[in-house]
């Protein structure tokens, strides 16, 4: 218990918000997941959450093995012109009961296409999600920072829901090319400490 306050103290001195959630045994090779978030406005904040994070979390390196280092920054969506209501707040306390995540690669015929064909597929998809109202939606942009391009990042308290939204997203026109999504991790939000206390 005093190594798992610790390293939750010594996290969120590293990021204005954190939040883990429990992964096993929706996932096999998973424990937990670990979200954490802050406003960068700087270019030299990136290294300093880096550092931060680093610090943070090497101290507790015996007890815990990384699988995956997802990582992005949020922009405004090229595709519409105003900030949508789905779209996650990763800084606010609220959370929902599921979080699903996962890197994303688009093919290269995507971005050779005209920008117009990309839109009209595009309003198509963003068509099916809005009559997903309480799904919520995070993209981060990751081009030339690591293997993917993308993180996408969803809310929701209802996991058949989100299934169907997946089932209706894979038969519009922009799934033709997507060329990866996975590693797929789906967590369980409880307050950090009640999460932690699962491996007491």
């Amino acid at each position: 218990r005093e190594i798992q306050q610790n390293f939750l103290a010594n996290l969120r001195k590293a990021a204005e918000a954190v939040y883990i959630y429990q992964v096993y045994p929706l996932q096999a090779d998973v424990d937990i997941l670990v979200w954490s978030s802050l406003t960068t406005t700087e270019t030299e904040n990136t290294a300093q959450f880096a550092e931060q994070f680093a610090r943070a979390a090497l101290p507790f390196r015996r007890y815990l093995q990384p699988v995956q280092a997802l990582w992005g920054f949020t922009r405004p969506s090229q595709y519409t012109k105003t900030r949508s209501s789905q779209e996650i707040d990763p800084l606010t306390p609220e959370r929902k009961r599921y979080l699903i995540v996962y890197p994303f690669v688009k093919t290269v015929d995507w971005y050779l296409m005209g920008q117009e064909a990309r839109q009209g597929m595009m309003n198509n998809h963003i068509r099916v999600g809005k009559q997903y109202p309480e799904i919520l939606q995070l993209l981060l942009y990751s081009f030339g920072l690591q293997d993917q391009e993308f993180v996408v990042v969803y809310e929701t308290d209802d996991l058949p829901q989100f299934s169907d939204l997946v089932y209706a997203l894979r038969s519009t026109d922009a799934r033709r090319y997507t060329l990866r999504d996975t590693p797929l991790f789906t967590g369980i939000f409880h307050p950090a400490e009640q999460t932690l206390s699962l491996w007491e």
